[in-house]
């Protein structure tokens, strides 16, 4: 399965990240849509979508998008939630679900800093897209593709485009 990794839209889903995203066969969004139910319908109407609520995002959404999850893909388990915090630095809430949960990937956003490693503590790979909207004060938009097959995760691009 290739996956598409989107955070921090902030109500922006840009031609230049459908273009990069076009191939994928799901897209994971790890908060902040942004712009209510309208952004996630318009990603969703997209590809399929798997998403969680942010920080910034409004109750309406809340209701489709839990703050996190957890599930199966490809034989790997994957947990993303919004606000993760980093290897080593991880939010309290953000722990006891890893420690909950044990993923192989765990998927977050919040800081629109775009980071991908591995986490030797926990043995799982740690993923934050960084953010793909304008909103905010990173001065590189961010997004990722994967593939996922039989449990190995392969052939990671980044797409980056100026602010």
């Amino acid at each position: 399965m290739l996956i598409g990794l989107i955070s921090d839209t902030h109500g922006v889903f840009s031609a230049e990240f459908r273009d990069f995203l076009a191939p994928v066969d799901q897209i994971w969004h790890a908060g902040d849509f942004g712009g209510g139910l309208a952004t996630a319908a318009e990603i969703a109407a997209f590809k399929p979508l798997i998403g969680v609520y942010g920080n910034c995002d409004n109750q309406g959404l809340r209701y489709d998008h839990p703050l996190y999850r957890c599930w199966d893909c490809e034989g790997m388990k994957i947990l993303m939630t919004h606000i993760g915090g980093s290897p080593g630095h991880y939010y309290p809430e953000a722990r006891k679900l890893i420690e909950t949960h044990r993923p192989d990937i765990f998927v977050c956003g919040h800081s629109h800093i775009l980071k991908v490693m591995m986490d030797s503590k926990y043995n799982f790979l740690y993923i934050n897209p960084g953010a793909c909207g304008i909103q905010g004060w990173h001065p590189v938009r961010t997004a990722l593709r994967f593939r996922i097959e039989r449990g190995e995760i392969s052939a990671m691009e980044v797409y980056k485009l100026d602010r």
